[in-house]
């Protein structure tokens, strides 16, 4: 996937996330079942997890490369990116301490979504300011998966809202049955 169709994927994901959390009743937002996170929750560690990328991709390069090092590896593509996640969330993987939320109120709900609709839009950008080289060579690092190229950091921003999307399904859908 090039850079912009990378951007185009980042946008769609994040605003079908963001259309689905504004939609929800104001209990829907709220409600946590059985020690999982409320959809508000789920939000604010979207926004705990993009806000560190979004500030990574404003250093310059070779800020990146002396930090981090460059990548000695192509980058995986989404997929493998994916099962990798999935792997080390089935080995036990869990977000640490602070990407971790706590309770969020339904009087936040606007000013979360503006907030991350604003890191998004900022991240879509700076990621298009990137060549394709430099996307497979330049690495971040990540908390749970190691040092990944940029490109695959955008891959994992995408997956990971995706993911947290259908997190907030399930904890609505147990709320129906």
């Amino acid at each position: 996937m090039n850079k912009t169709q990378l951007a185009e994927l980042l946008r769609s994901r994040h605003n079908i996330f963001i259309e689905n959390i504004r939609l929800l009743s104001d209990s829907d937002f709220e409600l946590s079942r059985s020690g999982k996170w409320s959809a508000g929750q789920q939000l604010d560690h979207i926004i705990r997890s993009t806000s560190p990328v979004n500030l990574a991709f404003s250093f310059p390069g070779f800020l990146m490369t002396l930090i981090f090092g460059k990548a000695n590896r192509p980058s995986r593509t989404y997929d493998a990116l994916v099962g990798k996640y999935q792997s080390k969330l089935a080995l036990g993987g869990k977000a640490p301490g602070q990407f971790i939320p706590k309770h969020v109120s339904v009087h936040h709900r606007d000013q979360l979504l503006k907030k991350l609709e604003t890191i998004i839009l900022s991240l879509t950008k700076k990621s298009e300011n990137y060549t394709e080289d430099q996307l497979d060579k330049l690495l971040l690092p990540h908390p749970l998966l190691g040092k990944l190229t940029l490109r695959e950091m955008l891959y994992f921003t995408i997956y990971h809202v995706q993911h947290h999307h259908n997190q907030v399904i399930k904890n609505l859908e147990h709320e129906l049955h």
